[in-house]
């Protein structure tokens, strides 16, 4: 193999780990939860990074891997029972700042999956903000998050 095909295969290999950025937004260690194969839905997790300074919001979420694509967080009702519920609108991206999607928080819930999420595979996300116009994301499928340059620890595969 030539040096030239090992250095295309090797970037083709790391391009989901680059962060994806559109204007002063950066989306930095997205994933995907691998799912079943009878499985009707999944959700996607990442960081959400504002270097400008206004705030900004994302507003919207589409992939080729889903019918529908919700924004959502978890919220806890009277009796202490958690559920999870769309947030339709949208998530804050402070100036300057960042937010967390993960597991138990908020997330991009993918509805009616159109394939089932294999660990190795990926997600295709445009994420459409307020301000910064869309950000394409490709999002590796994992069963547990591996650590990413610091950004976040490993997971267990539970829950959301």
């Amino acid at each position: 193999m030539s040096l030239k095909t090992t250095l295309a295969a090797s970037l083709i290999a790391l391009a989901p780990a680059l962060p994806a950025a559109a204007g002063d937004i950066a989306v930095e260690g997205a994933y995907a939860r691998a799912s079943s194969m009878m499985a009707q839905s999944g959700a996607a997790f990442m960081t959400l990074v504002n270097s400008g300074g206004a705030d900004d919001r994302l507003i919207a979420a589409a992939s080729d891997a889903a019918d529908r694509v919700e924004l959502h967080t978890h919220v806890s009702d009277a009796n202490g029972v958690m559920q999870m519920i769309e947030v339709k609108e949208g998530f804050p991206v402070p100036a300057h700042g960042r937010h967390e999607l993960r597991r138990g928080g908020d997330h991009v819930m993918l509805l009616g999956l159109t394939r089932s999420l294999t660990e190795g595979d990926s997600v295709h996300l445009t994420l459409t903000f307020e301000k910064a116009g869309t950000v394409e994301v490709e999002a590796p499928v994992e069963v547990v998050r591996q650590p990413m340059g610091g950004q976040m620890g490993a997971r267990p595969a539970m829950g959301n």
